[in-house]
């Protein structure tokens, strides 16, 4: 049987409180340790919603989270922020990076955080980070003086510093050109084979999609499908998403 990292069930988001929208409905999803999920669906669906409440950065209206075992239906706010420091990284399409720092200083700071200043270990693995993705020659520079591009890369080693068990990615190559997105996807899987860190990302793209171990598609804020591409093979999987029509089933 395979080994649960996250467990969601009966999860329900809503918004507002004179007016209510009903975002996420009934949600069930397990997702396997040391796995790659890609969500996607279309505008709307509520896959960035559900994203965030697995994160623990949006609390769910109803139902239960449970990540390495942690029930996180009733936890305090500085138990919940702990958590996420020591256990959870986050790759967001927009990276909010800290202006007034550098791109070393950036991907220190998760670390300075929880532990203070790093040692010699923690700075020689930040250097190694900063040699795969890119950013060797301006890791001296300030983030409001790099690109767009080169800020999202050092979002992703920002997330990867303290070696998470869980990365939560929202649409980490959307503004990334096409070769550079390749690179940071295939970094990312790097970090999720090698250092056995469960990797949950949104993603549009279909081709970033079908390089993951499996596939939630949501629509109308409710899981409709789940591809194993390990178990169906990468031509399979590719079949059933060109097939749009995707079949929403009750809750029990």
């Amino acid at each position: 049987m395979a080994d649960t990292m996250i467990r969601v069930k009966r999860l329900n988001k809503v918004y507002g409180t004179a007016i209510k929208t009903h975002v996420l409905f009934d949600i069930d999803l397990e997702i396997e340790r040391n796995s790659f999920t890609a969500m996607i669906g279309p505008s709307g669906s509520g896959k960035s919603t559900l994203l965030n409440c697995l994160g623990l950065i949006d609390p769910p209206t109803s139902g239960e989270i449970v990540i390495e075992g942690h029930s996180f239906s009733d936890i305090n706010v500085n138990k919940l922020a702990s958590f996420r420091n020591e256990n959870i990284g986050f790759v967001f399409q927009f990276h909010h990076l800290l202006p007034e720092f550098t791109v070393f200083e950036n991907i220190l700071m998760p670390h300075w955080i929880k532990s203070g200043r790093p040692g010699p270990a923690l700075i020689e693995e930040a250097n190694r980070l900063i040699d795969r993705v890119g950013l060797t020659d301006i890791k001296d520079k300030y983030v409001t003086q790099i690109s767009g591009g080169q800020q999202q890369r050092v979002s992703i080693a920002r997330a990867l510093i303290n070696r998470p068990k869980v990365i939560f990615a929202d649409e980490p190559t959307g503004n990334l050109d096409r070769e550079t997105g390749t690179k940071v996807l295939d970094l990312l899987r790097e970090i999720n084979r090698e250092n056995n860190t469960t990797l949950v990302m949104v993603t549009h793209d279909r081709e970033v999609a079908i390089r993951s171990d499996r596939i939630i598609e949501l629509v109308d804020g409710r899981i409709c499908r789940s591809i194993d591409v390990r178990t169906s093979g990468k031509e399979s999987a590719v079949e059933m998403l060109e097939n749009r029509s995707c079949v929403l089933t009750d809750s029990d």
